[in-house]
């Protein structure tokens, strides 16, 4: 179909391009983002007059550049001016050459109004008589890169012909952009025809995009904000003539192009960098696919998605056939406009980010001509003013020597500066030309393999940022907490609403207790179970269980029988410290001794011990700091709880970073508010009586009451609270609500789960100084990082790091080879050095597969594989970023799914059973169980509820449970997490009907706008087949019906009945732009 000027109906439509373009500023309003800059520097005597009329002579050439896009009934058309209204405005600014930065920075953020505003205007700034800048501003609804070059020659040869005062001589176009708009129309061809080119190509791009991430993980410096900025910079890199001739031969020898070896290259440094295995990237393809168009101004480029599969670590020779195999199809089916895509794939729609592809890759392969005017000497005038349109753009360009050989490769990584600092973007640009010389090296390598750090970069992952080396006290920690009580035997050590304990009770307590211990045996190596309510009695417990050299269980009351019977056959305890209440209220334990504390006969015999320290000469065998303090039980993922064995060498390291850490001492009091079964509690319980501060106890149902333990927290005048965040956020908000501000209150440390930095957090903190501490640490190592937060609020970063290791400590975010990340890419968590459990209490394999040898430390040391995925700020903080594997955190204990699943699938009516954590509102995180009932079965959420409170803990005991009929499975047959249902969802969302009259016109609207018989109040514009057109469309039958005038944006926001019936009833105070209607003429 030969491409030759048509009839035009009235109306022209515009081209997908164009309408693109069109909508997003309706979507955005007016901006810069989409604006096409060229400043030129011009020296010489410049004839202003003769540079009006070659602007004007431009603009009569090009239609494009004097077209207008208004719209009628919410279809925009083109609309080309002739005459006066058609000249080009052309300001003329007389400022310093100090000022001119500035000044071509605010003309190029003007915003084109594109339904009465032609799209090119020019700014002259005169710098002096014979020095000027001129700044051509084109939108990019008219103009592209490749437009650049007919531009530059057209004006300049009207301004030589303006000059000469005469209208310049040229052959004239053959056809203009309205034309070409026609043309393409018909040469697509209908998509309701099957054998048509656009049907067959959007065939392939529907199955080539079928599932496409929603957006790449990069490795950003911050979160990305709900709404796009757009603001951008860019850092200018170069490569030398030998990669450049590298990378040509690679492609020479593999039969592709230089653009599909960067390709590959860039899809594999992002693989590395975090963003999966499904590399989607754009590129612009010129789209002037006629000789006629090579001369012609306008919007022709079109956006290619090309989806790389980088998955299994192919050679970068495999990875290259690949891309190549992908390239080769995407340039077949070109014709596609990207509009056109985005309505194919129907992305979830974001304001936040790009659809489709979030990173482009530009490699110019056309030499742009000089710019020349007649008697002026021409050049670039630099200026810093981008508009990043996507989170990152790769410009390339080739450069050769006379004969054609390679001279090197220039480039300009452009960014979004809300997203990415200048020295991130700078790394990322020398990290793809790393990893192109490793694979230019050898392409038979996997792509894995390359190394993406340089040197000083290894050396401050793995060195630098772990430089925790410190001193700490050689003695063990019973001479430790001795040492203490001596030295304040008069402080209150601990006390709980009914007795009060200064350090020199407590500590003969603990030695007589201890002593008895001793007595019976019990020494180094041997466990204690302790099965005590939150109490000072308890405290004396812990304390004396250490004091004998012995590790202590904790083991709480409140947990199921069935647990708390595997825990003690499991760990086989030398006795049970216990009272008489509480122990008929525990499983029968067999021949586990039973140490009564509150029996006659044991009061008695303890009274008869000697209340001084016991010492290695009195224990069964002497104390070593590699000798086990406690042992705590963690969720396991095969459904059998794990026993984590922690060593009192790890405790005196931990508490000695503590006291320079956190201030302690006489008269400070500490809130005992953790479960003993939780480790913190460790921390929580020594450090107060190693630094001399006073415990303080609440009671239970005091502690259960956000309200009521806010309350407790501010009449005990506590000083440190250690909580998990759920706990912080509540007792912030209680505060609030009840006016406290809790001003004794200076210390508040997180551990065991995320923390959120809500506002009643951030208000309890402004009330008053405080400290905030935010702790990271599984139960296998406790604490491993810290990060304390400015004093001022408003210093504090927007999402909470987890600092920077403790003392002795050191951490490793690892890939999957076990090998250093660089900072800002996620990947595994490791932890070596001081804080490391010795293992699991009788599991080997676990052991073994989790404690494994730590490559990087001294020979025969271990590392941990926490499981948890983090990464290094570059400041060398550290950043949480969620599990790597199933297991969880909630209400700050970890959580195996896989135990809770294995426990409800013993139920006799469930086959099969999964168990995730959903947020489906944001911050109300909960445990939901899905499970497939036995044949002939019905299970009751309330008797599969009941079945798990019967042998799992409160904080494992899912909220909701939802019955299927089998679970979702992924093509490699693992769970599909995604395909998993909302719980609690009874019926379709389209079955609720509308409520008020409001919704029913919307309805009625949504229904006539989209073509459907009719539409529930939930139900998704957008995953009714709504796209951008269609949005413009509802928007104005809103005003047209309603008289009500909503942005398009809304739709956005609120794309249901339900949610945009509130901006309607809040637009309905705003004046209302009328609806478009005919108008009387003059004369009729």
């Amino acid at each position: 179909m030969p491409l030759a000027p048509a009839e035009r109906p009235d109306r022209i439509p515009l081209s997908p391009a164009q309408r693109r373009l069109w909508f997003l500023q309706r979507l955005e309003g007016p901006n810069a983002t989409y604006n096409v800059p060229m400043a030129l520097r011009l020296k010489g005597e410049l004839d202003l007059s003769a540079l009006r009329e070659a602007l004007g002579d431009l603009v009569e050439r090009h239609e494009s550049l004097r077209t207008v896009f208004p719209e009628a009934d919410g279809t925009p058309y083109q609309h080309i001016r002739d005459g006066d209204a058609a000249r080009p405005v052309v300001e003329v600014v007389e400022l310093d050459a100090t000022a001119l930065d500035a000044a071509l920075t605010r003309a190029v953020a003007h915003a084109f109004e594109l339904a009465t505003e032609i799209p090119l205007r020019a700014t002259l700034f005169v710098l002096g008589p014979d020095e000027h800048v001129l700044l051509l501003l084109a939108h990019h609804i008219a103009s592209d890169g490749w437009s650049t070059d007919p531009l530059a020659h057209d004006l300049s040869v009207a301004y030589a012909a303006r000059r000469a005062g005469r209208a310049p001589d040229w052959e004239p176009l053959p056809v203009q952009y309205a034309d070409y708009t026609l043309w393409q129309r018909g040469l697509l061809g209908e998509e309701t025809d099957p054998d048509s080119l656009i049907s067959r190509q959007i065939d392939h791009w529907r199955t080539t995009l079928a599932g496409l991430p929603e957006q790449l993980q990069l490795p950003t410096d911050r979160p990305r904000p709900a709404v796009a900025g757009y603001r951008g910079e860019d850092v200018d890199f170069a490569w030398d003539a030998e990669l450049h001739e590298g990378i040509a031969r690679l492609a020479r020898e593999h039969q592709v192009t230089v653009f599909m070896v960067l390709h590959a290259a860039l899809a594999a440094l992002l693989t590395r960098l975090g963003a999966g295995t499904d590399i989607p990237i754009g590129t612009p393809v010129a789209g002037r696919t006629d000789d006629a168009l090579e001369d012609l101004v306008g919007f022709f480029v079109n956006t290619l998605v090309l989806r790389t599969d980088t998955s299994g670590d192919p050679s970068f020779t495999e990875l290259l056939a690949r891309v190549r195999e992908t390239d080769l199809a995407a340039y077949a089916h070109q014709d596609v406009p990207f509009e056109r895509l985005v309505e194919i794939v129907n992305p979830t729609r974001s304001l936040a980010h790009h659809p489709l592809f979030q990173v482009m890759l530009v490699l110019a392969n056309k030499v742009e001509g000089d710019f020349a005017m007649e008697g002026l000497a021409v050049s670039d005038a630099e200026f810093d003013a981008f508009a990043a349109k996507f989170d990152l753009t790769f410009h390339m360009g080739e450069r050769h020597h006379e004969d054609g050989r390679a001279a090197g490769i220039t480039g300009a990584l452009e960014f979004a500066t809300d997203l990415f600092d200048r020295d991130t973007a700078r790394e990322l640009a020398a990290r793809w030309e790393r990893l192109l010389r490793a694979v230019v090296a050898d392409p038979s390598r996997p792509v894995g393999e390359a190394d993406l750090l340089s040197p000083p970069e290894r050396l401050r992952v793995l060195a630098d940022w772990n430089d925790t080396a410190r001193e700490v006290p050689r003695e063990t920690l019973p001479e430790l907490l001795s040492a203490q009580a001596a030295r304040t035997p008069d402080a209150v050590a601990v006390e709980d609403g009914t007795v009060a304990l200064t350090y020199r009770d407590l500590d003969a307590r603990a030695n007589r207790l201890a002593h008895e211990l001793i007595a019976r045996g019990i020494g180094p190596e041997r466990y204690v179970a302790i099965g005590l309510p939150r109490s000072a009695e308890l405290v004396v417990a812990i304390v004396a269980v250490l004091k004998a050299g012995a590790a202590y269980l904790p083991v709480d009351p409140g947990y199921p029988a069935e647990r708390v019977a595997y825990m003690l056959r499991n760990a086989t305890p030398a006795c049970l410290l216990t009272d008489g209440r509480t122990a008929a209220a525990l499983p029968d334990t067999g021949a586990l001794p039973r140490l009564l504390l509150d029996e006659p006969g044991t009061v008695a015999a303890l009274n008869g011990r000697p209340d001084r320290t016991p010492t290695d000469a009195d224990r069964v065998t002497a104390l070593l700091p590699a000798h086990p303090a406690y042992v705590i039980y963690t969720s396991g993922s095969t459904g059998r709880p794990k026993g984590v064995v922690m060593p009192g060498g790890a405790l005196v390291n931990l508490l000695s970073w503590h006291r320079g850490s956190i201030p302690g001492g006489p008269g400070r009091r500490v809130a005992q508010f953790t479960a003993v079964s939780f480790d913190v509690s460790v921390q929580e319980i020594l450090s107060a009586l190693l630094h001399g501060s006073t415990l303080v106890v609440p009671d239970d149902d005091v502690r259960r009451d956000p309200a009521a333990f806010a309350r407790w927290l501010d009449e005990q005048r506590v000083n440190e609270l250690y909580a998990p965040n759920l706990v912080i956020g509540a007792v912030s908000e209680e505060a609030a609500a009840q006016g406290l501000d809790l001003p004794e209150l200076t210390d508040i440390a997180q551990a065991g789960e995320a923390l959120v930095l809500g506002d009643a957090l951030r208000a309890l903190a402004v009330r008053r100084p405080r400290r905030l501490h935010n702790h990271y640490g599984p139960t296998e190592t406790h604490a491993a990082t810290s990060y304390t937060f400015p004093g001022e609020v408003a210093d504090w970063p927007d999402t909470a790091p987890v600092g920077h290791p403790i003392w002795n400590a050191r951490v490793y975010v690892l890939d999957e080879r076990l090998r250093p990340v660089p900072a800002g890419v996620p990947g595994e968590l490791y932890v070596a050095g001081a804080q490391l459990a010795r293992g699991y209490l009788d599991r080997p394999g676990l052991t073994a597969e989790r404690f494994v040898a730590d490559p990087f430390g001294p020979a025969g040391t271990r590392m941990y594989r926490t499981g948890d995925l983090a990464r290094w700020r570059g400041d060398g903080r550290l950043e949480y970023l969620g599990r790597a594997d199933d297991q969880v955190k909630l209400r700050g204990f970890r959580i195996e799914p896989g135990e809770i699943s294995s426990v409800l699938a013993a139920h006799p009516g469930v086959r099969g059973a999964a168990v995730l954590v959903r947020e489906d509102r944001p911050g109300d995180q909960r445990l939901v169980a899905y499970v497939v009932p036995a044949d002939g079965a019905a299970p009751e959420a309330a008797d599969l509820r009941a079945h798990a409170a019967g042998r799992l803990p409160d904080h494992m005991v899912p909220s909701a449970f939802v019955v299927l009929d089998a679970l979702p499975l992924t093509p490699n047959g693992k769970l599909d997490r995604r395909a998993l249902p909302v719980p609690d969802t009874a019926s379709a969302v389209s079955s609720r009907q509308p409520r008020d009259p409001g919704e029913e016109s919307l309805c009625a609207i949504f229904a006539k706008v989209l073509g459907l018989p009719g539409v529930g109040i939930d139900d998704s514009f957008f995953d009714l087949g709504g796209h951008s057109l269609l949005a413009t469309r509802l928007v104005n039958q809103v005003r047209a019906e309603l008289g009500v005038e909503l942005p398009i944006r809304a739709v956005f926001e609120a794309p249901t009945v339900a949610a945009l019936n509130a901006h309607v009833t809040g637009a309905r105070k705003k004046r209302v732009r009328p609806a478009l209607r005919p108008m009387p003429r003059s004369g009729e």
